[in-house]
């Protein structure tokens, strides 16, 4: 045998090591993950096919092109604009005399005095919020890498790890992007199987336009400042650093731009920081923070950085699982599983899609953090659509459902420090426009807490925007029992109590206290006109901020006298009201269209997210919330299905549920003007709005358990194609741990771990026993967990045109079982005989 035909066989063994080792880690990643894998076979072709990867604060963009890979980026806190609060004047005075035109019946003129008062154009001495805006590009040029094959992008949500591979000229490459909150970096791994392969230039972009971008000691640096809006000059500083760690090659610095030459590997670690302390502070260094992220990551191995960063978000990521049937279809590209949804029966895919709202809410929001906005943290525009605020008659409430029952509670934090600030800036609106003690904010707010109106005097006429926002307070507490945290934000709450008991005014029929001028969002009643007075989600919403304001009083021992004063008020509040049409009205009066089809549908709150509609307690209500959601339809935009698919499940209907949730999983490309889902999973409004996914998410969780009528409901709106599955870790009020197994459409086996005690209500289909057989003890009277307690609401007026189906239900068994904290039950169904 020659020394040739030797050296030449160890070339080939050592090769197809190597190979074998790239491949065995993609099928690795693959495998372990499962299903929970977003890959294609071509890079991305725009934004909405880019994959998102962040830590809260950071955020990229991952478009994964071979020749030229773009990761647009993004820091939370790079708004345009400066500190300030949008009210301008006491409108005090206008805002009685819309109220008294509404009252004497004159609501045209109502409309028109609230648009010359409160134009759709933005004044020149004011601003109706500010954008959200863009880093940048960071960008990777190859040179020559045109020719290639095997090529595979990959997002793996279990461990938030983004990958890219591909062949070219015989040499395999490999990067992986990851975004570590440990570390506060974003990290770049690039490598190939072949030593001295890697050659590229790194440089950035950015539409900002104040910007320098420069080069010193190794580093690639972006500075800049964020951009002007209306009468808001842009003082938010950022710095962007790119540092390159090489393993063998050559480093090139250029004026704008760093080339690396001939490395075996590199590690891009890139850091951003801005002058951004808090709404009203702008004293911090950027260049300061971005140095300290990058000194304190820089010498560590990538495998340390891979770890902790991999620790971090399984210790969130993995609290919930959920399985739906036995089949999955990740052998098929994501976009391609998208686009047979509609034809073929693809469980797995909803459960992926279940996930990755999770994976988008870890990704978006962290304690200390910003809330998530309207992309969560993505956003390649300098001035994106409807700004990518905080649009908070919906959207912003909807991106924090599936905090509590899909277990990610910590990940609340940054929504109720915003709650805070504009219990602060929203005394300004309280006393300028209204006269009133407390807080308020309208339909929409921005990084600088802005609570004045925003978008003039149709859609901007809602006081009621820290109403729905302040209900994540109560329903955080529900699920987790913190008292410290309840008496940390109880002010919050006892001010926006305090706001409408000075705002409720008397209605010229039948002494109703109710909000005025306000309106259901976003929707008309009489021609053009929006601006209103008792519509039903304001009553609703002021039902609820009483009740909890009462609720959290008597929890804490404290303010028995306003809580008193209050509960009177509540008393007088407007009942809802089902229309000639059997529908739940939206209006005071009965202006309701069966011919409506608006994406809000706003006077179902009280359905959800709220308890106020429960088949059990008030069957009429609910068939009239059936109705009103049979005369809307399924098709809408794609936060609004998500709603509907929680509506759904609110229903109990879990097919219908489902319909929406393939209508959802409806493949859209760029530019589309329906709504859906585009190839990357993010919700098409269109264009992407991140509420969609959330909401979605949620939905899925609230057909699988519900605990916000007096009692914990298993398996509530199955749908008939889920007929088997399970799901593990998903939280319902009272401290309780859900895991449930289902097959053939039954309920098979729970397990629950109590973290509070107390009473565990359970309500099934089925009837179930214990370890030994035993059944479970029935429930007879009220439940007694403070947790589960529903505040009654008044007898609805029925219209005597109105004809109402009775409500025919299934019938359910309703368990009691005493719990320990700490401990864990499990039990089964029993079989039938």
């Amino acid at each position: 045998m020659s020394n040739t035909f030797i050296f030449n066989l160890k070339k080939i063994i050592a090769l197809t090591l190597i190979v074998s080792f790239f491949s065995c880690e993609d099928k690795k990643a693959d495998t372990e993950t499962s299903n929970n894998v977003l890959w294609y076979q071509k890079p991305a072709a725009n934004w909405n096919e880019a994959l998102p990867i962040g830590n809260g604060r950071i955020g990229g963009m991952l478009f994964g092109g071979v020749e030229n890979d773009q990761i647009q980026l993004n820091e939370e806190t790079i708004w345009a604009g400066e500190p300030g609060n949008n009210i301008t004047k006491d409108y005090f005075n206008e805002v009685e005399a819309i109220r008294k035109l509404l009252f004497d019946g004159k609501y045209e003129e109502a409309q028109k005095m609230a648009l010359e008062v409160f134009p759709k154009s933005t004044p020149e001495d004011n601003n109706y919020g500010v954008p959200y805006q863009t880093v940048g590009n960071l960008n990777l040029h190859f040179e020559g890498a045109t020719h290639f094959e095997n090529y595979k992008r990959v997002l793996n949500i279990e461990n938030a790890i983004s990958t890219v591979t591909y062949t070219s000229n015989g040499v395999n490459y490999k990067r992986e992007y990851f975004v570590s909150f440990p570390d506060q970096v974003m990290v770049v791994r690039l490598s190939a199987d072949k030593s001295k392969q890697l050659n590229f230039e790194v440089s950035m972009d950015t539409p900002q336009k104040t910007h320098n971008i420069s080069t010193e000691n190794g580093l690639l640096k972006l500075t800049g400042k964020s951009g002007d809006h209306e009468n808001k000059t842009g003082k938010i500083k950022f710095e962007t650093l790119v540092y390159p760690k090489l393993t063998g090659g050559e480093l090139v610095q250029n004026d704008t731009s760093l080339s690396i030459k001939n490395a075996d590997e590199a590690l891009l670690f890139v850091s951003i920081g801005t002058n951004f302390k808090s709404y009203d502070d702008l004293s911090g260094s950027a260049e300061k923070i971005a140095q300290n992220h990058l000194e304190k990551s820089q010498s560590k191995p990538f495998s340390e950085l891979k770890q902790a960063h991999v620790s971090d978000y399984k210790n969130l990521y993995d609290r919930v699982s959920l399985q739906l049937g036995d089949d999955t279809n990740s052998a098929l590209p994501t976009d391609k599983r998208l686009e047979n949804f509609a034809t073929t029966e693809d469980l797995s895919l909803v459960s992926l899609y279940f996930q990755f709202g999770r994976y988008l809410l870890i990704s978006s929001s962290r304690p200390g953090g910003q809330p998530a906005n309207l992309q969560g943290i993505w956003n390649h525009r300098l001035s994106p659509p409807w700004d990518s605020k905080y649009t908070v008659n919906i959207n912003t409430e909807m991106n924090y459902w599936p905090a509590e029952v899909t277990n990610l509670s910590e990940l609340h934090q940054p929504l109720f420090s915003m709650l805070e600030d504009l219990s602060v800036t929203g005394q300004e609106s309280a006393k300028k426009m209204y006269h009133a003690r407390g807080w308020n904010m309208h339909h929409n707010t921005d990084i600088w807490r802005v609570t004045g109106m925003i978008d003039g005097g149709f859609y901007g006429f809602w006081p009621m925007g820290g109403a729905w926002l302040s209900q994540h307070i109560w329903q955080h507490y529900l699920f987790t029992g913190d008292t410290e945290f309840l008496k940390k934000y109880y002010p919050v709450l006892k001010g926006k109590a305090q706001f409408y008991a000075d705002v409720l005014q008397e209605a010229p029929e039948n002494n109703w206290l109710v909000v005025a001028p306000s309106m259901s969002p976003e929707n008309k009643y009489v021609g053009s006109v929006g601006v209103s007075y008792g519509t039903t989600m304001d009553n609703q919403l002021v039902f609820d901020v009483f009740s909890n304001a009462i609720n959290a009083s008597k929890v804490l021992g404290i303010d028995t006298e306003f809580a008193d004063s209050i509960a009177v008020m509540k008393k007088r509040l407007p009942p809802m009201q089902i229309g000639k049409h059997g529908q739940l009205q939206e209006w005071i009066k009965d202006w309701d269209r069966p011919n409506d089809k608006h994406r809000h549908i706003s006077h179902l709150y009280g359905l959800h997210p709220s308890a106020q509609v429960s088949p059990f307690k008030n069957p009429d209500l609910f068939k009239a919330a059936e109705q009103t959601l049979e005369f809307r339809g399924d098709i809408s935009t794609g936060w609004s299905m998500g709603w509907k698919v929680n509506f759904w499940a609110r229903m109990l209907n879990g097919n219908r549920a489902y319909k929406l949730i393939k209508t959802q999983l409806t493949l859209v490309e760029d530019g589309t003007e329906s709504g859906g889902t585009y190839p990357n999973l993010f919700d098409a409004h269109p264009p992407f709005q991140i509420d969609g996914n959330f909401g979605c998410t949620a939905g899925i969780a609230e057909m699988l358990i519900q605990s916000h009528d007096e009692a914990l409901h298993l398996l509530p709106a199955l749908p008939d194609a889920w007929h088997k599955g399970s799901v593990k870790g998903l939280k319902a009020r009272g401290g309780f741990e859900v895991d449930l197994d289902w097959n053939n459409n039954r309920l098979k086996s729970v397990k629950i771990k109590s973290e509070l005690g107390g009473n565990l209500r359970l309500r099934t289909t089925e009837i179930l026993v214990d370890k030994n057989g035993n059944e479970l003890t029935k429930a007879s009277d009220e439940n007694e967990n403070i947790f589960y307690q529903t505040p009654d609401i008044k007898t609805p007026l029925v219209s005597a045109e109105a004809e109402i189906t009775p409500l025919e239900l299934v019938q359910y068994m309703v368990y009691d079982v005493a719990t320990e904290k700490g401990k864990t039950y499990e039990f089964q169904v029993q079989t039938k005989k």
